[in-house]
C-alpha cells in the first residue's frame, strides 16, 4: 500500500513539473511577445504597424487563454488531496486496468515511472469521465477495460 502511495505521488510530481514547465514557456512567451511590441512601435509606420500590433494583441489574448489553463491545472493539483489512498475512482485516484495505467489529475499526457507507463488525465476528459461512472469494467473507443485496483 506504502508503494501505491509513492508511486502517487511521483505521479502528482510529474504534474507538477508539467504545469510549472508550461507556465514557464507561457511567461517567456508574453515576455517577448511584450518586447517585441515595444520594438515594433519604435520602428514601425502605417498598415505594417496595425497588422503587427493586431497579431501581436490576438497572440497575447493566446497565451492569455493558456496562462489561465495553467493556473486552473495549479489549483486543481494544489486543492485535492492526492497522497490518499481512495477506493472511488475520483480526482486524486491512480486506476490500473488492463489497458492502460490512469492518474486521475490533469490532462499531463503520458508519463513514464520506473519503466512502467502512465497516463494523467483530467476527470473531465472522456477517458477520465469513462473511468469515474465505472464500477469493475468499461468499454472505452471500442475497448473493453476491466479495473484491476484503484487507490
Amino acid at each position: 500500500m506504502n508503494d501505491f502511495i509513492a508511486l502517487k505521488g511521483k505521479l502528482h510530481k510529474c504534474c507538477i513539473d508539467y504545469v510549472n514547465n508550461r507556465l514557464h514557456n507561457i511567461q517567456t512567451a508574453m515576455a517577448s511577445l511584450s518586447e517585441s511590441a515595444n520594438d515594433e512601435t519604435k520602428s514601425s509606420v502605417g498598415d505594417k504597424h496595425e497588422t503587427g500590433r493586431t497579431m501581436a494583441q490576438l497572440e497575447q489574448e493566446k497565451l492569455s487563454y493558456q496562462l489561465m489553463d495553467v493556473q486552473k491545472q495549479q489549483m486543481i493539483l494544489n486543492s485535492r488531496s492526492f497522497e490518499l489512498i481512495t477506493h472511488k475512482i475520483k480526482t486524486g485516484s491512480l486506476v490500473l486496468t488492463n489497458n492502460g495505467n490512469y492518474y486521475l489529475s490533469i490532462s499531463a499526457g503520458k508519463v513514464c515511472i520506473d519503466k512502467q507507463d502512465y497516463f494523467a488525465v483530467s476527470v473531465e476528459s472522456p477517458i477520465g469521465m469513462a473511468l469515474v461512472e465505472a464500477k469493475n469494467s468499461f468499454s472505452f473507443n471500442g475497448k473493453e477495460y476491466r479495473i484491476l485496483k484503484v487507490g
